[in-house]
C-alpha cells in the first residue's frame, strides 16, 4: 500500500514541489514496515525513514560479512541508527540529515565506497590518497567474499535489522 501526496511546500526552496509518500511494506523477520520519504522534484532535498509498526527496545546488531553471498543480506536502517565498520574505521551516525532506508550489505557497502571515493578525489593528500586505496581494495575483496568484515548496526528506535540467521541481536538498556 503507498500513499503520496503531491504539491507540498518544500521546506528549502519553499516551492510547492514536495511529494510525501508513505509506503507499508512486510520486511520477512521483521514484519511490518513503514517507509516515508519527502522528495522535492525542484531543489532535489530527500529525506526517509522506516519504522516499525510496533515499538522496539534498542539494539545492537552485528554481522559478519564473510562470503560473497552476503551482499545480498537485507538491511534495515532507521534514521536513528549508526552503522560501524570496525575494520574500515568508518561509522556514520545519526543526525538531522540521517536517513532510513531498505537496502542490502553490497547497497551499504557501496555507500561507504562513494564516501572513501569522495575523500579521495578531493584532496591532493598522498598520505589520504594511499589510505583510500587500499579501504577501496579491501571493500573489493569483501564484496568478493575474500575478506572478512564485520558491520555494526545500533539503534535507539529498535526500528533496525540486519535480516539473517547468523546476525547477532543485542538488546541495548
Amino acid at each position: 500500500m503507498v500513499d503520496e501526496i503531491n504539491g507540498e511546500l518544500c521546506p528549502f526552496c519553499n516551492k510547492k514541489t514536495l511529494t510525501l509518500r508513505e509506503e507499508e511494506i512486510d520486511v520477512p523477520h521483521f514484519g511490518k514496515t513503514f517507509v516515508f520519504s519527502m522528495t522535492c522534484s525542484e531543489c532535489n532535498f530527500n529525506k526517509s525513514d522506516v519504522e516499525a509498526a510496533e515499538r522496539k527496545d534498542p539494539v545492537k546488531i552485528t554481522f559478519n560479512i564473510e562470503k560473497e553471498e552476503d551482499m545480498k543480506v537485507r538491511i534495515v536502517k532507521s534514521s536513528e541508527a549508526s552503522i560501524k565498520v570496525p575494520g574500515l574505521k568508518i561509522d556514520v551516525r545519526p543526525g538531522p540529515a540521517s536517513i532510513g532506508f531498505v537496502s542490502n550489505i553490497e547497497g551499504v557497502l557501496d555507500k561507504f565506497q562513494g564516501i572513501i571515493e569522495g575523500q579521495r578525489d578531493s584532496t591532493d593528500d598522498a598520505a589520504i590518497k594511499k589510505k583510500a586505496k587500499n579501504l577501496l581494495k579491501k571493500l573489493r575483496k569483501v564484496k568478493w567474499g575474500d575478506q572478512a568484515l564485520k558491520l555494526i548496526i545500533e539503534d535507539p528506535s529498535g526500528n533496525s535489522a540486519i535480516v539473517s540467521e547468523r546476525a547477532e541481536i543485542k538488546k541495548l538498556k
